[in-house]
């Protein structure tokens, strides 16, 4: 078997960005946003031309005309929204345009950080997006990898993970999460869900992966260098170095690592340029000039971005349904799963779609992701969920009908026995009920079926207003 050889590749620049999801409180919507617009975030909109070249980087620049036309007009609407009135992916930006240096490892990284997007998805779930850029004149590939593999950690638990530290001046943050949600993102914070039951941030998100960011990057490598095999695998898994501070590479079959790339690398550009897409990166790396790459980098910061940000959602709310469904409390919770079939619909026809783009490259990559994040398996698994709640959901309307009928039964039966006329003469005027003691076996069963009847009546509209009224409490304490 073959043992592969790690090879050095030089960078000269590198863009990364890194997304990770939060849940919010929809009745909160209002407030987080009025928050954000007064912590100087604005509102995206493609029709706002002086965004084009704000948030990317120095001399980069997206085409807002080109992101308009990439996806489908149905997508479209989702994504680009031109109100915060309408229900869609509602993104607010901020530039920050501030430098940091990350240790880790015993090496030295500064990094700038260009901007931040707060993006409110529909279903209660946001995305944040960090925008860095590598701040050096030229770094390795392994320090790069190094980087984005700690810094991605939001709260290193195992101990390949700690060690990391960012510097601002003078400031310290021991770990990103304290950098994103107490410095960049400190007006997000109060807003976050927090699971009590769970430790960490992801308490936000109890159903989704552990506390790492998904990243991106854009990597230019000097010239005549050769971009191969094993340095794909690396980026795709984030090989950096290991505890000791070695370079780094998790596995050394050449033949596992040919697999492991065969569907996951996007070689329409070869052999100057290349994209992988894994579950934890979706890295493009080049070896053409810098100014030679200017469209390239304008589309991943905008269309490539779009793509992968969609993807990422379809994802995470594959996730929260079917993590939705293991939790309903069948016996207590019927509103409940009403209002999930509800939300599986509302996702189902509204937002989710096979096909997002009419381009041929974005096809390729959309095809790509819909592979690597197990997107078909998850939407197929949703779908039988939606089957499973009908079903038990029908089960549980007859049982209930059943019931109801063969109790209205009974009395339509004793009722028509009587002539429609359950009336005893004591009735009549002032009751007299010290001679219930003295009647017969039948006027019994007329005094039973009339007190119980009514009883049961009254029964049935108290329990049916409570429950209307339990279930808007419940509703909008989901809210």
């Amino acid at each position: 078997m073959e043992k592969t050889e790690i090879k050095k590749l030089d960078i000269t620049q590198a863009y990364m960005t890194y997304l990770f999801p939060f849940s919010f409180r929809e009745k909160e919507r209002p407030n987080l946003i009025k928050r954000l617009e007064e912590s100087e975030y604005e509102f995206f909109d493609l029709k706002k031309g002086h965004l084009q070249d704000l948030y990317y980087g120095e001399g980069i620049k997206i085409n807002h005309k080109e992101l308009d036309q990439f996806f489908l007009p149905f997508i479209e609407d989702k994504l680009f929204p031109t109100s915060t009135k309408e229900r869609g992916f509602l993104r607010y930006s901020k530039e920050i345009k501030e430098q940091f240096l990350f240790e880790v490892n015993d090496i030295k990284i500064h990094f700038l950080v260009n901007s931040v997007d707060i993006i409110l998805c529909p279903f209660d779930v946001g995305i944040v997006t960090i925008r860095t850029e590598m701040d050096e004149a030229q770094e390795t590939l392994t320090n790069v990898l190094d980087f984005m593999s700690h810094f991605r950690v939001l709260q290193p638990k195992l101990e390949e993970e700690i060690g990391g530290r960012t510097f601002q001046q003078n400031r310290l943050f021991s770990t990103t999460s304290e950098l994103v949600l107490d410095y960049l993102c400190h007006p997000l914070k109060p807003f976050i869900i927090q699971n009590k039951k769970m430790e960490g941030y992801y308490g936000s998100l109890p159903f989704f992966e552990d506390e790492r960011m998904l990243t991106s990057a854009f990597l230019i490598a000097a010239e005549n260098q050769t971009i191969t095999k094993d340095q794909l695998y690396r980026m795709g898994q984030l090989d950096g170095k290991d505890s000791e501070g070695q370079v780094f590479m998790s596995s050394t079959n050449q033949e596992y690592i040919e697999r492991y790339i065969e569907n996951r690398v996007h070689d329409r550009w070869a052999p100057f340029t290349y994209t992988i897409t894994s579950q934890h990166t979706q890295t493009t790396v080049s070896i053409k000039k810098q100014e030679q790459l200017k469209r390239e980098i304008s589309q991943f910061m905008s269309t490539h971005y779009y793509n992968l940000l969609l993807h990422y959602y379809y994802k995470i709310m594959f996730f929260k349904l079917s993590f939705e469904h293991s939790d309903v409390n069948w016996a207590k919770d019927k509103v409940f799963v009403e209002e999930l079939i509800a939300l599986i619909s509302k996702f189902d026809s509204g937002y989710y779609f096979n096909e997002v783009s009419s381009r041929t490259e974005g096809k390729e990559f959309t095809h790509i992701l819909r592979d690597t994040f197990n997107i078909n398996y998850l939407f197929e698994e949703v779908k039988r969920t939606v089957d499973d709640l009908f079903r038990v959901q029908e089960k549980q309307t007859i049982k209930r009908q059943n019931m109801l009928l063969f109790m209205l039964t009974v009395y339509t039966v004793i009722s028509g026995i009587y002539g429609m006329n359950l009336a005893i003469d004591d009735w009549k005027g002032k009751t007299d009920w010290s001679k219930v003691t003295h009647y017969s076996f039948f006027e019994w069963i007329s005094l039973i079926t009339a007190l119980t009847g009514i009883a049961l009546s009254a029964i049935l509209l108290a329990s049916t207003g409570g429950k209307l009224i339990w279930e808007k409490y419940r509703k909008w304490q989901r809210r």
